[in-house]
């Protein structure tokens, strides 16, 4: 039996099914991929379009990257979550944003792309704790 996964943005204005295994996990810190999360990486599964169903209104945003390929970016119209990425470099493929997918507990990250441009606070150290959920623990002023 074949795999589906599904997913959706934050106001659910925009849903997906993806059929199938990704091609592959991928982190990334690009430039573009630090500015588009507001992080110091994104993380995305490659399927091939064929296998992926979008429904639901997206606006894009393209660029060029430093090897000439067209990026195109694709985000909830509504409340602005990214949904997947396109690059010339890799026709009849998209790369879905891990963050929106659904039942993702099976899935890793299999490569990291542009490690040089990571930034040194993108890395957890040894000595930083850690919270199941929203502390009650605020800032002192």
């Amino acid at each position: 039996m074949t795999k589906n996964y599904t997913g959706k943005c934050l106001c659910g204005e925009v849903t997906y099914i993806a059929e199938g295994q990704p091609d592959i996990v991928a982190q990334c810190h690009c430039e573009e991929c630090r500015r588009l999360s507001g992080t110091g990486h994104t993380v995305g599964a490659m399927f091939n379009s064929d296998a992926v169903s979008i429904t639901g209104k997206l606006s894009e945003f393209n660029y060029l990257s430093d090897r000439g390929s067209k990026v195109t970016k694709a985000f909830c119209a509504t409340c602005g979550s990214p949904i997947y990425g396109k690059n010339t470099r890799t026709p009849g493929h998209l790369t879905l944003t891990l963050g929106t997918m659904n039942g993702t507990s099976e899935l890793e990250i299999e490569v990291v792309i542009f490690e040089r441009d990571r930034p040194h606070w993108d890395r957890l150290g040894e000595d930083v704790v850690f919270f199941e959920t929203q502390p009650d623990w605020k800032p002192e002023n």
